[in-house]
């Protein structure tokens, strides 16, 4: 199979394995483990020659040498995996190429779908209505209070990164604006798909987004529709993002 296939059946085995992990109780920290215990030697066996950074695994300096990078997080929203009924967590596989994102997968098991750049997304046709602006249903940043009530937009809560972005390709939002600190697991594979469906990704200045750094922390993103690009960023410019 090809990165693109990789990524997408990574993505599902361990949705699989979390939902059966889920149905007999286990907590985050357990699927966790379980799907990156998965997820890794799946990647390894298949290409072998390609570096892995893992949210649950130690990092290993050597990936800085690599030009071919698999970047994961084996389960966004170990808060939402643990409670019961949320849909709201994600299984996030990417491969990264001279720092890009090129090949990704977003699992939402709970969802019983993937998201892949196997067969990109096509993304949802916009809502009539004032637009929607995605934030962390815990810890919403003030930039997202800012941007709402400049964009004239309601807030959506909802719980993990992935699920997020995905939220603006399914067209339960229009915007996704996060300025709490990520790392790059948390947002390479979800801007490797938002990308393949034709959203806008950058740094929350319009910069580029940068993966497999020495220091893997990521502090701020955007992802939202293309049309609104120009206009979310006139606005978190004047608040001096």
């Amino acid at each position: 199979m090809d990165d693109h296939e990789l990524a997408a059946d990574a993505a599902r085995r361990a949705g699989e394995l979390l939902l059966e992990l889920r149905a007999r109780g286990a907590d985050g920290k357990v699927g966790d483990r379980q799907a990156d215990d998965l997820i890794l030697p799946l990647l390894r066996a298949a290409r072998p020659d390609d570096a892995i950074l893992s949210e649950e695994s130690k990092d290993d300096p050597s990936r800085l040498q690599a030009a071919r990078v698999w970047i994961v997080d084996p389960l966004d929203g170990t808060r939402e995996f643990g409670e019961a009924g949320r849909t709201d967590w994600a299984v996030h596989v990417a491969l990264t190429v001279a720092g890009t994102p090129v090949a990704a997968a977003v699992g939402l098991p709970a969802q019983d779908l993937v998201l892949s750049t196997a067969h990109a997304p096509v993304l949802a046709p916009p809502a009539d209505g004032p637009l929607r602006l995605i934030v962390s249903r815990t810890r919403p940043p003030a930039v997202a209070t800012q941007l709402a009530e400049m964009l004239g937009a309601e807030l959506v809560p909802m719980g993990s990164a992935g699920a997020k972005a995905m939220g603006i390709v399914l067209g339960t939002a229009d915007v996704y604006a996060h300025s709490g600190g990520q790392y790059e697991w948390d947002s390479a594979a979800p801007v490797g798909v938002a990308t393949a469906a034709g959203c806008h990704c950058s740094r929350l200045d319009g910069s580029p987004l940068r993966y497999n750094q020495a220091d893997p922390y990521l502090p701020d993103l955007l992802i939202c529709r293309p049309e609104l690009a120009s206009r979310v960023l006139a606005c978190l410019q004047q608040t001096g993002r």
